[in-house]
């Protein structure tokens, strides 16, 4: 039964996350990108990691959707408003996605086989395994990704302010 409820939410997920990427209206987009946090969040908790799952729906599901809400209010897009894109820009966005999808593909030829496999299963989703984890092997994804959302928020504040 648990395996079906996970092909149900992963399905689920897949779907939101397509139709987000290819819905013409903003709003729909990011209604459909709230669903497939909630069914990411399911994932992790059919996964014995409720920590995550219960952070995946506060920080993400929650917290970030309204602030991408209120950031599409604040931009009030309207169709007729938006311009079109430059072929360099999509050349750009191709040439990225290629270069991402080739250092996952070198990642993934790196790791063994047995590395994939854990040794056992005591404790897992314990938030003292997970912050250790997290702080001792992990600790430089970590501070990179945090550079990365200052980025990101940086980014955004500069894009959302008006000229004068």
């Amino acid at each position: 039964m648990e395996q079906y409820i996970f092909y149900f939410v992963a399905l689920l997920a897949l779907v939101s996350a397509i139709y987000m990427v290819f819905a013409k209206n903003p709003l729909y987009s990011i209604l459909s990108l709230i669903i497939t946090f909630f069914s990411i969040a399911g994932m992790y908790i059919l996964l014995n990691a409720q920590f995550l799952g219960i952070v995946q729906i506060i920080v993400y599901a929650g917290a970030i959707m309204v602030l991408f809400l209120y950031i599409l209010m604040m931009l009030n897009l309207k169709s007729k408003d938006e311009s079109y894109k430059k072929g360099y820009m999509k050349f750009i966005g191709i040439l990225s996605a290629g270069l991402l999808l080739t250092g996952l593909l070198g990642a993934y030829r790196g790791v063994q086989g047995s590395a994939l496999l854990p040794t056992s299963d005591q404790g897992v989703g314990l938030t003292q395994n997970l912050g250790k984890l997290l702080f001792k092997e992990y600790v430089l994804p970590f501070e990179l990704a945090s550079v990365l959302i200052l980025a990101s928020i940086i980014s955004a504040v500069l894009i959302g302010k008006k000229d004068i």
